[in-house]
């Protein structure tokens, strides 16, 4: 009875010596979306802001002109809201408030929210690219 009590100890112990070593060749991979978003046309949305829940940022039109601002609050990463009247943001989570340039005008976010640069594909269509940042002022016209 202990010998084949220890023969099952043994086959258990290379089992999942083995189970471990197979599954160590498999990583953990996280698969997020891609930080370059290619949008619709520009003549596909409206003057005003846009909103992308799946990217966290807001597309800004105004006649020709188009910007894109992040949604990410800056102090702990809730998605802000845009003010009904256009004039900022606001965070739900802990009242942070950010005017209409992404500035920090009230509560405990420490910067301003990021822009990023808003190109057009060649086929014609935009493209937000998050991985970088650049001022307020900066636009695509169309």
């Amino acid at each position: 009875m202990q010998l084949m009590l220890g023969w099952w100890a043994a086959v258990f112990a290379i089992s999942a010596t083995v189970a471990a070593s197979v599954r160590f060749m498999f990583p953990n991979v996280l698969y997020e979306p891609s930080l370059r978003m290619k949008a619709q046309r520009p003549d596909d949305y409206p003057d005003g802001a846009t909103f992308f829940p799946e990217h966290r940022f807001f597309l800004m039109k105004n006649g020709k002109q188009f910007r894109a601002v992040s949604a990410t609050c800056t102090h702990l990463g809730c998605t802000v809201n845009r003010i009904a009247d256009g004039s900022g943001f606001r965070c739900p989570c802990h009242g942070s408030v950010f005017d209409a340039s992404g500035a920090v005008t009230s509560g405990p976010a420490p910067k301003a929210l990021a822009w990023y640069p808003v190109t057009l594909s060649r086929d014609e269509r935009l493209v937000i690219d998050m991985t970088r940042q650049v001022s307020p002022e900066e636009q695509l016209v169309v």
